[in-house]
């Protein structure tokens, strides 16, 4: 694994910390859990939901459940804030699972990065909306990134 630095670099402006965003959302698109890894530290530390884990390889092991069940996934984040070595984000993502049931999951993430630009802290607060197929807002192949001209959350009224 490479610690090589991940830019942008803290401390964040919210240019650098909204392009620092949407990089993560993009890698997260990819449903690559080795790709997403690489953006943590060796000794991260992760509280998701009610589940706390540290490090890179419990973050793959995480993330390859999490795609196992959250099928179709397709994440959309957008700044809260930044200060320092610090972001805050929004994301919703839409997924259904292994019977065609669909969701939209909600939450906010707090980051903290070390000087590379890895990042150190991750803080995951999530709530699951079931979710009419009919009503979902997120079209673009997946997996993938979001298309540059797909309207992102506050665009969408979420």
């Amino acid at each position: 694994m490479t610690d090589a630095p991940r830019p942008p670099l803290p401390p964040f402006t919210p240019e650098t910390a909204a392009a620092k965003a949407r990089a993560a959302e993009d890698a997260w698109n990819s449903r690559d859990p080795e790709r997403v890894s690489l953006a943590y530290t060796a000794d991260s530390a992760w509280r998701n939901r009610a589940e706390f884990f540290q490090g890179r390889e419990a973050i793959k092991t995480f993330l390859a459940r999490k795609w196992a069940k959250e099928l179709d996934y397709r994440l959309i984040k957008e700044l809260w804030a930044c200060d320092g070595n610090r972001i805050a984000v929004r994301f919703a993502y839409e997924w259904h699972d292994d019977s065609g049931s669909w969701f939209r999951s909600y939450g906010n993430e707090n980051w903290e990065f070390d000087e590379r630009g890895l990042m150190r802290r991750r803080i995951a607060s999530i709530n699951d909306l079931p979710l009419r197929e009919t009503d979902r807002k997120f079209h673009w192949p997946a997996p993938g990134p979001r298309p540059a001209d797909h309207p992102g959350l506050s665009d969408l009224g979420l």
